[in-house]
């Protein structure tokens, strides 16, 4: 039997961390990890999961759908109610993109540094 992996970590390239850590923060409601620093900062959540934001200089956000910028990577998350989690994350800044390709199976959209995510009902 191969082994199992397990996600503890997802790291994420940015133009300002403490920003991007801020929308995430009120967007999941995990918590600020205690070490940081002006270049990377780090948000705790349940089970151990820990998504990290770190600053690249000369940062280019993905460029989604076309791939001329790919997206890298893209999180999902999943919500009681996808209207109600849309205004909470348009409100903290996110954008909603404009390829919208899940029809009423999820919807996509930008965070302020550009990286696409998705809010899927369930």
């Amino acid at each position: 039997m191969p082994p199992k992996l397990t996600v503890t970590a997802i790291m994420v390239d940015c133009p300002d961390p403490r920003a991007l850590v801020e929308f995430y923060r009120q967007a999941t409601g995990f918590e600020i990890a205690p070490d940081f620093t002006d270049d990377f900062v780090g948000l705790s959540g349940p089970n151990g999961l820990y998504i990290g934001f770190q600053r690249v200089d000369g940062y280019q956000p993905p460029d989604w759908p076309d791939q001329r910028r790919p997206q890298q990577l893209h999180l999902d998350y999943s919500v009681d109610d996808v209207d109600e989690a849309e205004a909470m994350v348009l409100a903290l800044g996110a954008t909603k993109a404009g390829f919208q390709p899940g029809g009423d199976r999820w919807r996509v959209y930008l965070d302020p540094a550009g990286h696409p995510f998705c809010l899927v009902s369930g």
